[in-house]
């Protein structure tokens, strides 16, 4: 018997139904084994079970405190498991489910720790699969880290080393789908905290900037991908530096964050070698 067929089933037509409906509550009884069930829908392989009706009704549910703080803890204590999956689809969508969770202001440490032992270890940076649908592990990931960022509880430093460390980690994949631009996102919203100071807004590029470095000999083009999608990240940072980023979804306006300007001249400088001529 295959791992697959040991898979805990998935009722798809109760989900539609909920979602159909506005996502009602369910008993309150029942409501701990259908939290379960939505778990292991967002692992599940088959990306209209994974990725339809069973995560609009969890995200749902999380936002209207249905599912309360308790179980947000099971839950998340589950999703922070997942990031050791063997399946690439359950690594990829666990940051989704605890992005809702974060997001709601619920903190655990083993969370956190997690998270940031697997996202610049993934090396299966496959964006849409013809089987598996999405996966997008640097999007994915780059929402949660931008989550995390923005926690009071959490030191921002952290996790504008964690980017660097995504961005500098050796791939032969090409970011697609906008990740670039998710991830810089996720750095922008870390970079609106007002008590980062200049030096450490700044500080989290030096890596990056000698990463380039290395990879560049003097007047030979840079190839490599990850440096490819360091520097297409990079250039969108500086535009949501100019212009500002969005907090969280429903925010009344964009933030610029407080080293706005001095981020702007420091991307220029991190980004002016790679983009000088043969």
């Amino acid at each position: 018997m295959t791992k697959n067929d040991k898979r805990p089933p998935v009722d798809a037509a109760r989900w539609q139904h909920l979602y159909a409906n506005d996502c009602p509550a369910p008993a309150a009884a029942e409501l701990p084994a259908l939290t379960d069930e939505l778990a292991e829908a967002l692992r599940h392989p088959d990306p209209a079970i994974r990725d339809g009706e069973p995560y609009v009704v969890l995200r749902t549910w999380i936002e209207r405190d249905v599912i309360d703080r308790p179980l947000r803890a099971r839950l998340g204590a589950v999703m922070a498991e997942r990031f050791g999956d063997p399946e690439i689809q359950a690594r990829t969508f666990a940051p989704l489910v605890l992005d809702m969770i974060v997001g709601r202001g619920d903190l655990d440490p083993g969370w956190l720790a997690a998270f940031r032992r697997w996202y610049p270890a993934e090396t299966d940076l496959r964006g849409y699969d013809p089987r598996l649908g999405w996966l997008h592990a640097v999007a994915h990931g780059a929402d949660l880290l931008g989550a995390f960022g923005l926690h009071p509880g959490v030191d921002p430093n952290g996790m504008l080393a964690l980017a660097a460390d995504r961005l500098t980690a050796p791939t032969d994949l090409l970011f697609a789908q906008q990740e670039d631009d998710r991830l810089a996102q996720g750095i922008a919203r870390t970079l609106t905290r007002p008590e980062l100071t200049e030096a450490e807004a700044l500080r989290w590029l030096d890596p990056v900037e000698a990463d380039f470095a290395a990879g560049r000999p003097p007047g030979v083009p840079t190839t490599a991908a990850h440096t490819s999608n360091a520097m297409r990240t990079l250039r969108m940072l500086y535009l949501l530096a100019d212009t500002g980023v969005r907090p969280r979804t429903g925010a009344p306006a964009p933030v610029r964050p407080p080293h706005a300007e001095a981020l702007k001249r420091r991307l220029v400088e991190v980004l002016a070698p790679v983009f000088q001529a043969a």
